[in-house]
């Protein structure tokens, strides 16, 4: 059974991979193991070890604590709370949502200072 902080971690890995826009492939070569290997990683069927760790967010260029950012102690139990609302768990692990930020930062700036007060006022309405 997958611990709900292992799962995190492994969010958290497949997050930072897809922003950088690499492949599972890449990361294992750039890390000296198999792509299954990351998959299992980013599912949370395989624990990661601390010095696997440390070589992923080496070649991911973050620090070791970006995988835990989010965690909380309740995160972390056996039983995690319900979902609120139509509101994800986890936005980083919502493949739309992940897609409307990649999205979203290609906009100028301009416009997308413009998108983000549309969609404060259409939130504040509904």
């Amino acid at each position: 059974m997958k611990h709900p902080v292992d799962a995190h971690v492994g969010q958290r890995i497949r997050h930072r991979r897809w922003m950088l826009g690499i492949t599972q492939q890449q990361l294992g070569d750039a890390v000296g193991i198999k792509f299954q290997q990351i998959q299992k990683y980013e599912t949370g069927m395989n624990r990661v070890s601390a010095s696997r760790l440390w070589d992923i967010a080496r070649a991911l260029d973050v620090s070791i604590s970006f995988f835990f950012e989010g965690l909380s102690a309740e995160d972390a139990a056996e039983h995690p709370a319900q979902e609120k609302g139509d509101m994800p768990r986890d936005l980083m692990a919502d493949k739309e949502a992940m897609e409307l930020i990649r999205s979203y930062y290609t906009i100028p700036e301009a416009q997308r200072r413009r998108l983000f007060d549309l969609a404060r006022v259409l939130s504040d309405v509904a």
